[in-house]
């Protein structure tokens, strides 16, 4: 037993001696306090299952009474599927647009020009396409016009609407339901936009006033309410001019009546030119007789 207890005793003496064998205890002992740190450090920050959330969830006042969050408004799109071929060949008339841009917004027809309320569409090849709603919205009226050719008139919220004209064909009828991008029909050609070629007339209109399509393809619909605040207060400008006006026609009315009050004096003049013509006859006459005495 005693040289059983010795040899064991000298094995480990001979492992002690050993240069790993301290460095591998140490080793080993701070892999085990790392472990048990990070495994600490995950019980803390362990997250509630998902479904325990919602059982023990419990709404607050504040939730019911919460705004529904605003709906994305559509961007006006060109009524055309590929839009990167699409050319504007007519514009819309601006008063306050360049002079260039004027003449390209007149329409020739019966050797008259005419001022354009809406765009020209065509492609770069000059061939048909297909010609789409550029806001989603119900067709109000599907009307075959002499010089217009086919036309398609949609309404949309906040009192917008859409118009489109010189369709070859239509797709759609009156009181249907279309949304953004759906065909209404194909291009073609007309009387009034012959100059145009193959094309769609394309308008666009807040209640009852015309807009450039240029300036708002690509923005918001709500992009269109300064269009109305600009109506209003336009609208507003010309009650405060009418009182003006009402002065203006007073004062010419005080005129007409001043020179009706002056004209029996205008009247009178002859009658003193008269009594002079007479009294110089007179004395002619008296004249004569002392000459012949």
């Amino acid at each position: 037993m005693n040289e059983e207890n010795k040899a064991s005793k000298n094995k480990w003496s001979r492992i002690f001696k050993k240069k790993w064998f301290f460095p591998a205890v140490y080793l080993t002992v701070a892999a085990l306090l790392l472990t048990v740190v990070v495994w600490y450090q995950n019980m803390d920050n362990q997250i509630p299952d998902a479904q325990e959330d919602q059982e023990n969830y419990v709404p607050t006042p504040n939730d019911e009474e919460a705004e529904p969050v605003l709906e994305q408004q559509e961007v006006i799109q060109m009524p055309l599927t590929d839009q990167e071929q699409a050319e504007i060949v007519t514009k819309f008339y601006d008063y306050n647009a360049e002079e260039k841009d004027q003449e390209n917004a007149l329409v020739l027809y019966n050797n008259r020009y005419y001022q354009s309320t809406g765009v020209d569409i065509a492609t770069a090849e000059g061939e048909a396409f297909e010609v789409v709603a550029a806001l989603t919205g119900t067709i109000d009226e599907v009307k075959e016009d002499p010089l217009l050719g086919n036309v398609v008139v949609l309404s949309h919220e906040n009192d917008v609407k859409t118009y489109y004209a010189s369709l070859e064909e239509v797709s759609v009828k009156a009181g249907a339901e279309v949304k953004q991008g759906e065909k209404l029909g194909t291009a073609g050609k007309n009387l009034f936009g012959q100059d145009s070629g193959t094309h769609v007339y394309f308008e666009l209109r807040k209640g009852e006033k015309h807009v450039n399509p240029e300036e708002f393809f690509n923005q918001p619909v709500s992009s269109l309410e300064s269009v109305q605040e600009e109506a209003v207060d336009n609208k507003e400008a010309d009650e405060t001019s009418e009182p003006v006006e009402e002065d203006a026609v007073e004062n010419d009315a005080a005129e007409e009546n001043g020179d009706e009050e002056e004209a029996p004096e205008e009247e009178d003049a002859p009658s003193d030119e008269e009594e002079d013509d007479a009294s110089n006859e007179e004395n002619n006459d008296a004249t004569d007789e002392s000459a012949s005495a």
